[in-house]
């Protein structure tokens, strides 16, 4: 009887992630409900993401959320940037927008509306130019293209504007976009203490940065699909350690040669390791986004 309840109980969520992912266009593995345990998976399906993506509405809908106090989230992740040899090139737009909509749903379950807009897809990645396909925008125009979309965001009236970041080189172009915004909040996915420490406990790599152990465990929950693992690759040992600069697919002598494209070794990862990752992620989200909100109500008069 319980071993039933158990399966029912597997079954019913299945089903709500395959409601939830359809209408991101994104299909689900029945693997994918056994593993699922904590705070990626916990929030209810019923309220479709489409209530929050601002894409899937009409003006007046979103004049009238904004006019009660909705916060607006700007995903900013790569849609044309190399990810190895296992994972596709938009793979950071797709952690973006993943991590927008559960962030709005757990922000919904806290009493905060939100709406989500297009991910911007292109900025400034210029460590990866060397692979095919990967395009970057100079520092200057990646800046200038947030603080624009940001300061029309708080115009419009969002209560909050949250600037979800997946990147490492956006991080300083995006923090200088936002100055002279106090109602804009640079929201950094692998900044906060939870993720920090769940990382250091989970990471058996000796380096690692990019299409990596962890990335590539976050993506084996988000979008498994997607993913071929048998062409996953480990980066060769840095010459003197790891150093900050470009990769290169075929300079042997750098100390960021990589022939794949990763940066540590994605071989290692899992999706259990994912799981416990997108948890403590998703916990440092949410946390700053409350503050963030927080402190907009103080400033209203």
């Amino acid at each position: 009887m319980a071993r039933r309840h158990r399966k029912s109980g597997l079954s019913r969520l299945l089903r709500e992630l395959q409601q939830e992912q359809r209408a991101w266009a994104i299909p689900v593995a029945a693997g994918i409900a056994i593993a699922v345990h904590g705070l990626v998976f916990r929030m209810s399906a019923t309220s479709s993401v489409c209530e929050h993506r601002v894409d899937r509405l009409v003006w007046d809908e979103i004049a009238r959320r904004l006019a009660a106090g909705a916060a607006a989230i700007l995903p900013i992740g790569a849609g044309a940037k190399e990810h190895g040899l296992h994972m596709p090139m938009g793979t950071d737009r797709i952690q973006a927008e993943w991590l927008s909509n559960r962030l709005a749903l757990a922000l919904m379950k806290a009493g905060h509306d939100a709406l989500i807009w297009p991910a911007l897809s292109y900025g400034y990645y210029p460590a990866f130019t060397a692979y095919a396909g990967s395009v970057t925008l100079s520092r200057p125009a990646f800046r200038m293209v947030v603080g624009e979309i940001a300061a029309g965001l708080v115009q419009q009236g969002a209560r909050g504007v949250l600037v979800l970041d997946t990147g490492i080189s956006t991080i300083a172009p995006v923090a200088e976009a936002l100055q002279g915004l106090p109602a804009a909040r640079h929201l950094r996915i692998h900044a906060g203490p939870r993720y920090t420490e769940a990382a250091r406990r989970l990471a058996c790599q000796r380096f690692g940065s990019h299409a990596d152990e962890l990335e590539t465990s976050r993506m084996l929950v988000i979008a498994p699909h997607l993913l071929d693992m048998s062409r996953a690759e480990a980066s060769p040992e840095p010459v003197g350690g790891p150093r900050p600069g470009p990769l290169t697919p075929s300079d042997a002598s750098s100390p960021n040669y990589s022939p794949s494209g990763s940066y540590g070794d994605p071989c290692l990862a899992t999706q259990a390791k994912g799981v416990a990752l997108l948890d403590a992620m998703i916990e440092d989200l949410l946390e700053a986004a409350q503050a963030a909100l927080a402190g907009s109500e103080a400033t209203v008069p």
